[in-house]
């Protein structure tokens, strides 16, 4: 969640900044001094907005739209087309993504969300509040691209151009530009189709550049980085479960979970998804091990219907369920680093009978939607995390496993951007550089009198590949 000093802070911040402005607006001796200050620098406050507007890119515009009048044309052509059936596939994606909340919703046991195109991202839910720096960064990058297209394109257009600005609305900034209303209105309607389109095509060239570097960036950080032999772990909180002797460790390259193998930030995703979706897997265990090791115990049922078995304040045992040919269903409290540890995972007795040695397929008797994962960190001891799949998978990490020394005692001794973790400039990397993906873009008309503003509001998704902080909500043996 987030935390609540940011949040007393921001609300803190625009109540000082809208109070000055109120009491500066009612001052019969400052008002008029102060309003010809915010019009000289192009300033205008409201309610948690703050807006700034200037004329000092206009040249640079008007070069940018006189450059090449046919290509330019071309260009836009090709952005009003593409914006045309953008338009159709955003219904559709809008669509299933709203079949898929709604399912989402009425399912008792949700699943994994990894197969969504657009989900909401909201700052410390599923956003890490280390990562917003990289993310509004990325955001005002975004929408700067998504404004230039607009104002190049009204140049090109022979509308004409008053300004650009950027704008904060509460925490998320974003950027407009200023056109004059009379010009767009007289164009004509295909004129006024490749201005509109000219924003959307803008972020669609940028997200393919993205892909692009993003599918390069193994050869380019090749000196310093290589991939394909498991998730890198780079930083663990002091008060994280997964910190510990037998936890993680800075450093720790997670090559499995469970029997699920890790060789990448998408395996991870992908084992996470699959774990959260079957049932808790069972381990091996021979009968003469689990007669030594079980002991007497109570059985009785939680309150979702699932068995318990052992005692409350065992931070070690786990109630286990398996059957024989007797009782199909059997209960026993087991010490669970002893029973996994070197056991093959079964989902039947079936699976564990081998060199004729009667061995049982037990199963973890958790509560509905947790799971005991099995997380393989060598040379370390397996850590075993027992909890909601899903804390895990909200967890960013990173593939890139240095090649330098250098870089990774800056990394970790530093934590600052260094040439070695800041390969692409457009973003947000710390030990990897960044890729910019499914990027949906709306932009509105805001009418006043005597111009037309083009503002530009965005969704972003985005895959990290950044280290954070590991915080399981759980506990681990």
């Amino acid at each position: 969640m987030i935390p609540v000093p940011v949040v007393v802070t921001v609300l803190g911040g625009w109540c000082a900044v809208y109070l000055a402005d109120t009491l500066l607006k009612s001052s019969n001796s400052l008002k008029a001094s102060y309003e010809d200050w915010l019009l000289t620098y192009g300033l205008s406050v409201s309610p948690f907005h703050l807006r700034w507007q200037t004329a000092l890119f206009n040249r640079q515009f008007y070069n940018w739209g006189r450059w090449k009048p046919k290509f330019l044309y071309l260009w836009f052509s090709i952005g009003m087309v593409f914006g045309i059936v953008a338009m159709f596939g955003s219904v559709i994606l809008l669509g299933k993504t709203l079949l898929q909340t709604l399912t989402q919703m009425l399912t008792e046991a949700p699943k994994a969300q990894n197969d969504r195109m657009l989900q909401v991202v909201v700052p410390g839910v599923n956003l890490p509040i280390s990562q917003l720096t990289y993310f509004f960064s990325a955001i005002l990058i975004s929408g700067v691209i998504h404004e230039v297209g607009h104002g190049v394109a009204a140049i090109r257009e022979q509308v004409r151009f008053n300004g650009f600005g950027i704008f904060i609305f509460i925490v998320y900034p974003g950027a407009f530009v200023d056109l004059f209303t009379t010009h767009l209105q007289l164009i004509s309607p295909v004129q006024q189709l490749r201005i509109f389109c000219a924003g959307v095509w803008h972020n669609f060239v940028l997200g393919v550049a993205s892909f692009m570097v993003l599918f390069l960036l193994p050869a380019i950080l090749f000196p310093f980085y290589y991939t394909g032999v498991g998730a890198l772990v780079t930083e663990v909180a002091e008060d994280s479960p997964a910190n510990g002797p037998r936890g993680l460790f800075v450093g720790d390259l997670v090559t499995n979970l469970q029997d699920c193998p890790v060789y990448n930030v998408e395996d991870w995703n992908s084992c996470l998804g699959d774990i959260s979706e079957k049932s808790q897997v069972g381990y091996c265990v021979s009968a003469a091990t689990l007669q030594q090791l079980s002991f007497p115990a109570r059985v009785y049922r939680r309150l979702d219907g699932t068995v318990e078995c052992c005692s409350n304040n065992s931070l070690t045992d786990i109630c286990f369920s398996y059957s024989n040919k007797l009782d199909s269903h059997m209960y026993a409290c087991l010490p669970a680093r002893k029973v996994i540890e070197a056991s093959k995972v079964c989902r039947t007795n079936m699976d564990c009978h081998k060199d004729f040695v009667p061995s049982f397929c037990v199963t973890p008797s958790l509560e509905n939607q947790t799971r005991l994962i099995r997380v393989k960190h060598p040379p370390h001891i397996d850590m075993l995390y027992v909890g909601h799949p899903m804390h895990l998978q909200y967890t960013a990490i990173t593939e890139w496993f240095p090649n330098s020394p250098w870089c990774w005692q800056t990394q970790n001794a530093t934590q600052v951007e260094h040439p070695c973790t800041n390969i692409v400039p457009s973003g947000r990397s710390q030990t990897t550089a960044p890729a910019l993906k499914n990027l949906l873009e709306t932009f509105d008309m805001q009418s006043t009198e005597g111009s037309c503003t083009l503002s530009k509001n965005s969704v972003y998704s985005n895959k990290v590949f950044k280290i954070m902080t590991l915080q399981f909500s759980s506990h681990y043996f």
